[in-house]
């Protein structure tokens, strides 16, 4: 089947769909590389994200919050019933990877995504305004994910869902996370903001095994103990709803780096150097 597509120049070119072909191999057919294509495909998505409804964006936002909280009660319901041991870490580590899958598959909105999609427009045509709708899209997603991220936890602290052992696991995760001082956090945090905008490529470049792929790098930030903003902050405000964590120590400690090291891992390091080598491909 032959399709009609824009090229980078706004040109139109004959695309010939392969059986067995990715969306980012058709596209690389027509630009100089395969990065280009996928950077393409980034952009096209941004774009979509940047000029969506405030209210669609904020109830989307919600809801992944809400989701992400599966990752704490995977990891949590795990660890309650297996022995303590390291051996036994690596098993209860697989419920980490629950939330982010849930998530991304039903394309609902986690501003660690957005640390990547939206900004590669931004780059690619740089303006005041593309900023401006992007710390828009950023500050409502956040908003959101955070809110749906405190719904979740007071239901988890204040009502009797869980038993006594998933209740004190929840406990250990949260304590054993703000183990860290803030620059510890902050650097740990560059990590996993770097890995979620890593997978973000990459499931643009493929259209098979992206469970698969999903499952292996936030298993892998799940093992390292990179702290995400959001799988985090349900952690971080379970303690709070039981009076075992102060407002301030949740905010300068985990908060504030944990958000500037998700920013910086997966904006400033990965979107600029994945824009930096395709930038003289594109124009």
């Amino acid at each position: 089947m032959n399709t009609q597509q824009a090229g980078p120049a706004g040109t139109e070119h004959t695309t010939h769909h392969h059986e067995g072909e990715s969306e980012s191999d058709e596209r690389a057919r027509h630009l100089p590389s395969k990065a280009a294509a996928v950077h393409e495909i980034i952009c096209e998505h941004g774009e979509k994200e940047l000029r969506r409804d405030a209210m669609a964006l904020l109830w989307s936002a919600l809801a992944g919050g809400i989701t992400m909280s599966t990752s704490l009660v995977g990891e949590g319901v795990l660890m309650a019933y297996l022995p303590k041991g390291d051996p036994f870490f690596l098993i209860s580590t697989l419920g980490y990877p629950l939330g982010f899958m849930l998530v991304i598959t039903a394309s609902q909105q986690l501003f660690s995504e957005n640390t990547v999609t939206p900004v590669l427009p931004v780059m690619t045509k740089p303006s005041l305004y593309g900023l401006w709708r992007l710390v828009r899209l950023w500050m409502l997603v956040l908003a959101g994910n955070v809110c749906g991220a405190a719904v979740a936890a007071w239901v988890f602290a204040v009502l009797p869902v869980f038993p006594g052992p998933v209740d004190a696991a929840f406990q250990e995760l949260g304590v054993k996370l703000m183990e860290y001082d803030a620059f510890t956090m902050f650097s740990k945090a560059i990590l996993s903001g770097w890995l979620i905008a890593t997978l973000v490529w990459v499931l643009s470049s493929i259209d098979q095994g992206k469970i698969l792929m999903i499952f292996i790098v936030t298993y892998l930030m799940g093992l390292g103990d990179f702290p995400h903003i959001i799988v985090g902050s349900v952690e971080v405000l379970y303690l709070m709803f039981l009076g075992k964590l102060a407002v301030a120590d949740a905010l300068w400690t985990f908060g504030v780096p944990t958000l500037l090291g998700n920013l910086l891992g997966g904006t400033v390091i990965f979107a600029l150097i994945s824009h930096a080598q395709v930038r003289n491909d594109i124009e």
